[in-house]
């Protein structure tokens, strides 16, 4: 078995026989000794049939996971193209707005607005007609809203559309990365579930530079391009879902075992159907999926709060959907142009630039955290970067403090630009300490903790923490930023130190388990407990475990 960082590979059975209570056999010869933090069938599945993932087939479920992707990408546009309009001097001209204040508040709210309005649609259109007609749902919607904001005359029409714009990303947001975790292979699951949100950062980037590039034109076209733009990650899904293969999980509960069985075995099993994946799978899907949960009644959300371990389920799905967006990044996301303001950078050129290169290095730290998560684990990927992110904003505070009194304001550097600078450099280790733990894992936890039966509805309360997260954000730190200036950084510091601790306390680790063995964490006195456990594991050739005992 190849040795990954995350489990311990020790000797054969005739090495060390004392470490199992089963004496050895002819059958059970070459028993593999591992320590795991996960369930050992997952572990077994290692040993007997070792995951590649450059197979032909895998690398099909990677393009298939670059659809699900774009839904992230779509959000990623419209945040960095709302943060690029507010410094578009063409645009506030054209409707006599500013950067910073309510108006930017309620303009950039409609987007979550529309979000919190579209709950009731999410799960209902995800269950009923599957992961890959919930994408091309969302991103319809997102095509008209575009259509609307990009045609419009006045403010009213743009929020219109921008209403509409976040009622279909709401599902989209949903259904994407419920699709890429629902078709991927279970041992790759983490890495590429974690990827899905690295990809917002493509959108702001993309807009980013298409922004800095229509400055150039000037006029209306500066900010009427970008904005039509935002069609393009929609129209590819619309173009190219169907031709996706549904989740496996969606058609085993739709009655579909056999179409269930085939993706499973052609994806997962290498054509196989004897594959240890692909019986594991099998066999959890027969324990454990409802075939008449509540997923096939779109009023019912009893199985939300069914029992502990649902609400104990929701509430991390929520804690880590909400304290993604409480982490101060919103005001560097959407209303950065009022922060490099306060910083001493006023020239629009200047400010695009700052957003573009900020984009770019996000991007990479995300890339980097994806590729981690199963190596380092969910929890400490969480506490490292809601610890860091405590740091960043004390130093940004502490900056941006001695930058004004230096004399530093919108009009002029002051005595101090060397506290302007520091302001602009902890901008950017921001970015990369949220980029590199929340990011990867903002779209993937969530998903992760929630059972089958939860898994659409859970997701419309993701967006629903969400969005009711990003309207505080929306309202709250515009005015702030306007009236108390640097002093709102205070708040995010106690904001993140506060929300590193509850994660500490209450979010359990998900890594090395399939999405059905999930459960015995759940199921345990103290879940967090439960999934740090330790165990010792004898696994044969041929997938079978011997001997299993706590660490």
């Amino acid at each position: 078995m190849e040795k990954r960082d995350d489990v311990d590979v020790h000797e054969t059975h005739e090495q060390y026989p004392e470490k199992t209570n089963i004496p050895p056999s002819p059958t059970q010869a070459n028993v593999q000794h591992t320590v795991i933090k996960g369930n050992e069938a997952f572990a077994a599945a290692l040993v007997s049939e070792p995951p590649n993932p450059w197979a032909r087939t895998q690398i099909m479920l990677y393009v298939f996971s670059i659809v699900g992707f774009f839904c992230s990408t779509m959000n990623g546009y419209d945040g960095s193209l709302i943060n690029n309009l507010l410094i578009n001097p063409a645009f506030l001209e054209y409707y006599h707005a500013e950067n910073a204040g309510i108006w930017a508040g309620i303009i950039s709210s409609m987007y979550q607005i529309g979000g919190v309005v579209a709950l009731p649609f999410v799960g209902p259109a995800i269950d009923t007609f599957g992961r890959r007609i919930g994408m091309v749902i969302g991103a319809g919607l997102i095509i008209v809203g575009t259509i609307i904001q990009g045609v419009s005359t006045n403010a009213d029409t743009f929020m219109g559309g921008r209403f509409l714009l976040g009622f279909g990303v709401s599902i989209a947001s949903a259904a994407g990365p419920m699709y890429v975790v629902e078709i991927n292979h279970p041992a790759f699951r983490g890495v590429v579930g974690a990827m899905y949100n690295t990809l917002w950062f493509s959108g702001s980037i993309i807009a980013s530079g298409a922004a800095r590039g229509a400055l150039n034109t000037g006029g209306d076209y500066s900010w009427r391009l970008i904005t039509w733009l935002q069609c393009l990650f929609s129209g590819l899904i619309v173009l190219f879902a169907l031709f996706l293969p549904e989740s496996p999980r969606w058609l085993y509960v739709n009655n579909k075992k056999e179409q269930a069985m085939n993706m499973l075995t052609k994806y997962h099993g290498n054509g196989n159907p004897d594959s240890p994946w692909v019986k594991l799978q099998m066999s959890e899907y027969e324990e454990l999926l409802n075939m008449d949960g509540a997923d096939k009644r779109w009023w019912d959300y009893r199985a939300l709060f069914r029992n502990r371990a649902s609400a104990y389920r929701l509430g991390c799905n929520v804690v880590i959907s909400i304290f993604g967006q409480w982490a101060g990044n919103a005001v560097l996301s959407y209303f950065l142009g009022a922060v490099l303001d306060g910083a001493g950078y006023h020239h629009p050129i200047e400010k695009a630039n700052i957003t573009l290169i900020n984009s770019c290095q996000q991007f990479l730290c995300a890339i980097v955290g994806a590729c981690l998560v199963d190596r380092v684990g969910r929890r400490p990927l969480f506490l490292f970067s809601f610890i860091g992110c405590t740091v960043v904003w004390l130093g940004m505070t502490i900056a941006s403090a001695e930058f004004e009194a230096g004399g530093g304001s919108k009009d002029s550097m002051g005595t101090n630009p060397g506290a302007s600078k520091a302001a602009i450099a902890m901008i950017f280790i921001f970015g990369s300490i949220y980029s590199i733990g929340i990011t990867p894992l903002q779209a993937l936890f969530p998903v992760e903790v929630l059972s089958f039966e939860m898994r659409a509805k859970g997701m419309a309360f993701s967006s629903l923490a969400v969005n009711v997260g990003g309207l505080l954000n929306q309202f709250a730190w515009p005015v702030a930023l306007q009236n108390i200036t640097w002093k709102t950084y205070i708040i995010f510091t106690v904001q993140d130190a506060v929300q590193a601790f509850i994660i500490w306390w209450f979010i359990p680790e998900t890594k090395n388990r399939t999405l059905e063995e999930l459960d015995e964490i759940f199921a345990a006195k103290n879940p967090v407990k439960a999934s740090i456990q330790k165990k010792h594991v004898a696994v044969t050739e041929t997938g079978n475990v011997v001997d299993i005992h706590d660490v």
